[in-house]
């Protein structure tokens, strides 16, 4: 099963402005909902979002109950010049998910 899924160009001009989109398959349970016996379900969501750009933060977002189960985020940067582009999931219990692509900048 992939856990999530990555957008962006694998190709850019230096200066082009760069569309990034993520999926992540997470739950996101608030830790405010019962179970059918009444108990309440613990929280478990992803806290954190970064992303990094040839080991440079480009991007980062906090995230709290009441984001949606599956988030996804979408933003843009520059690109600067051809790299690694890595993208970190942090939440509750340890979760935790990196994945990585390349963008060559010509």
């Amino acid at each position: 099963m992939n856990l999530a899924r990555l957008s962006f160009p694998k190709t850019a001009k230096k200066g082009e402005i760069i569309e990034i989109r993520t999926l992540i398959s997470h739950v996101m349970e608030t830790g405010y909902r019962p179970d059918a016996t009444g108990k309440v379900v613990p929280r478990d969501i992803i806290r954190r979002f970064t992303c990094h750009y040839d080991g440079e933060e480009v991007f980062r977002a906090d995230l709290w109950q009441a984001i949606a189960a599956n988030p996804y985020l979408s933003f843009t940067t520059v690109a600067t010049k051809s790299g690694e582009l890595t993208f970190t999931w942090e939440g509750d219990n340890g979760f935790r998910h990196v994945e990585s692509g390349t963008i060559t900048v010509t």
